[in-house]
């Protein structure tokens, strides 16, 4: 039986990156709950969470501060080798410059990499600022951080989020952009960001650099997973570009996790449904779904959590990923030990590049939920 059981590391609210013997704990208790891939930032508000000579050249900030003397990357493969854990490096904030800090200091260093909005002003949204996914230097820097991380340390992929590749539809506004799209169509760019041509134009430049990207990183090492968690489409195409159905169509993820990040399991599972029939089986074989454990004063609880998995199974989905680690900890370990009792209990091999390619057979966990599925139906149509 192979599965995809992800956990994404965060280093907000969270204490897992502080050390490396609270790494070690970490990956400790992910093993031993049945996890068998972790997803740990390494990209965020503007810095790396690892030694980056990329961003030492470019702006004098060789790691976050808080690691200055560390290699907490480094130091997490070691540990989740050692427990047999797979991992992909998360570049958490994408082409996201900073929050709520007007640019932060990508953008105090390199102005003309600001998305501009309809009037000019720096991109923002939902308190994030952003640099033009759409310049092709900006593509440049982002890949340079990837193809570091893929060059120098022993991982088994990388992933993209809800920032990569991404941009609110609001951006494009540029002097550059509007140069481009006038020379293509005879026309300046529509005041409406959503309109239609306008919207599939900008994601198709994102879409191109997911294939740059897929291709140099295979170029690396065609054994690499390329990792994608973005928004859930439509919406995610229609608010931030991200055009994650035609990804799958050319295959450029070989794994993708749509965020479907609700707070009680019916709209979990009206996101689920959808995407199912959107999907062909060997597009389905790639899908893990984002499941929200926590964030704020959010917990999710013991009975969703179960509810989840089960319809995950039903669906013939073989996987989730969970944000995030924290709240598997909560409330003495809830969470954790519903997985690590229930769906979790028999450990599962990560899925191979290969077994990515091709639906998977189906497994027990889901011809046993199936089976519950069809009894409750027909007992339901006696009445």
């Amino acid at each position: 039986m192979s599965e995809i059981r992800g956990i994404w590391i965060t280093n907000t609210d969270s204490t897992v990156l502080d050390s490396q013997a609270n790494i070690a704990e970490a990956m400790n208790f992910l093993a031993a709950t049945g996890f068998n891939v972790v997803f740990p930032v390494v990209w965020s508000k503007g810095a790396t969470v690892y030694p980056s000579q990329v961003m030492r050249s470019q702006f004098g900030l060789a790691i976050d501060p808080r690691y200055t003397g560390r290699d907490p990357l480094a130091e997490l493969v070691t540990e989740a080798r050692r427990v047999e854990l797979k991992v992909i490096p998360w570049f958490e904030y994408g082409f996201a410059s900073s929050y709520n800090q007007n640019g932060g200091q990508l953008l105090a260093k390199k102005p003309e990499w600001a998305a501009r909005d309809c009037n000019g002003n720096l991109l923002k949204k939902n308190g994030f600022e952003w640099m033009n996914a759409l310049d092709s230097q900006v593509q440049d820097f982002l890949l340079s951080l990837i193809l570091e991380v893929v060059n120098n340390y022993d991982i088994d992929g990388i992933q993209g989020d809800d920032r990569i590749p991404a941009m609110p539809c609001e951006g494009g506004y540029d002097a550059g952009t509007v140069a481009r799209y006038r020379q293509k169509f005879r026309r300046q760019p529509p005041s409406n960001p959503q309109d239609r041509r306008w919207l599939q134009w900008r994601a198709d430049i994102l879409t191109n650099f997911l294939a740059r990207l897929n291709r140099e990183v295979k170029a690396v090492n065609p054994n690499l997973l390329i990792s994608m968690a973005p928004s859930i489409y439509d919406w995610g195409y229609k608010e931030y570009l991200q055009d994650s159905q035609t990804w799958l169509q050319r295959g450029l993820v070989d794994l993708l996790h749509p965020q479907a990040y609700r707070r009680d399991f019916n709209s979990y599972k009206q996101i689920i449904d959808r995407l199912v029939t959107e999907q062909t089986p060997q597009q389905r074989s790639r899908v893990a779904p984002g499941v929200l454990l926590n964030i704020s004063s959010y917990r999710m609880t013991p009975q969703y959590l179960s509810q989840a998995i089960a319809h995950n199974r039903y669906c013939g989905i073989n996987g989730e990923v969970f944000f995030f680690y924290e709240g598997l900890r909560s409330d003495n370990h809830a969470l954790a030990k519903v997985l690590r009792n229930g769906a979790y209990a028999k450990s599962a091999a990560f899925p191979s590049v290969a077994n990515l390619a091709q639906p998977q057979p189906e497994n027990a966990g889901s011809s046993v939920a199936r089976g519950i599925q069809n009894l409750l139906k027909l007992w339901q149509n006696r009445f």
